[in-house]
């Protein structure tokens, strides 16, 4: 059984206070909105943003403006939402590699070809679905810090999210099959061997992915526990 181990490159911070959360967004923000991002990066963003939501909810024990409460738990649920939603993208994008891999092996290049616009249009259609939801999740409330914090993360969540299927949708380009029937068998059986082994270690990827906004989905509900029961402070 493969195992897929990834350091990760964004170590938790201490949060003591406003300044440290504020600091930790900040860099976090500066990592995964980097040119050189990588899949990898957005699995270590997705955790650190968890830790991050912990580190708020330590904040936010303590009476905060009702109004603006209410319109961030509004706005909580969009992005809950849209985690659950990207879990099953996830999924229809992993079951698509899944069958690749068998089709690459079987030589039936033609559903090779067929299987890759299915992962391309699952990619492209979750990216129109989080370009939806991302003006609903935007927040105007001139709240507290630390309504304002969860605002903040909730913007980088959206923002990952969306850059992660980008990254995504560039990982699998279309065969030429004229190409295909040109190369030598024994060029062809080498280039098969070298797909399949991209196409495992995307699947991996996309495991981290799936695991790691499953977390942050639980993480998101606690934290709309945490700001319900402000109000009956």
């Amino acid at each position: 059984m493969a195992c897929h181990l990834r350091s990760m490159s964004l170590p938790s911070s201490p949060c003591s206070n406003q300044t440290n959360v504020e600091e930790q967004l900040r860099s976090l923000k500066a990592t995964v909105s980097s040119p050189s991002a990588t899949i990898g990066t957005m699995v270590d963003g997705v955790a650190k943003l968890g830790s991050i939501y912990s580190c708020i909810d330590e904040l936010s024990r303590q009476r905060q403006q009702r109004k603006a409460v209410q319109e961030e738990l509004d706005r909580s649920l969009v992005l809950i939402d849209l985690c659950d939603a990207m879990q099953e993208s996830f999924m229809e994008l992993k079951a698509c590699v899944q069958e690749m891999q068998l089709l690459l092996k079987r030589g039936d290049n033609v559903a090779v070809q067929a299987k890759v616009l299915s992962y391309t249009r699952s990619a492209k259609k979750a990216q129109k679905q989080i370009k939806r939801v991302s003006s609903k999740s935007a927040s105007d409330t001139e709240g507290c810090r630390v309504i304002k914090l969860l605002a903040e993360a909730r913007e980088i969540a959206v923002s990952m999210l969306e850059s992660t299927l980008h990254l995504l949708s560039k990982q699998i380009a279309m065969p030429s099959s004229r190409k295909w029937s040109l190369v030598s068998k024994a060029f062809q059986k080498k280039r098969v061997m070298c797909e399949e082994e991209q196409l495992q270690e995307l699947e991996l990827d996309i495991v981290d992915l799936e695991r790691g906004v499953e977390a942050l989905f639980r993480r998101l509900i606690q934290s709309r526990v945490s700001l319900l029961n402000t109000l009956s402070l």
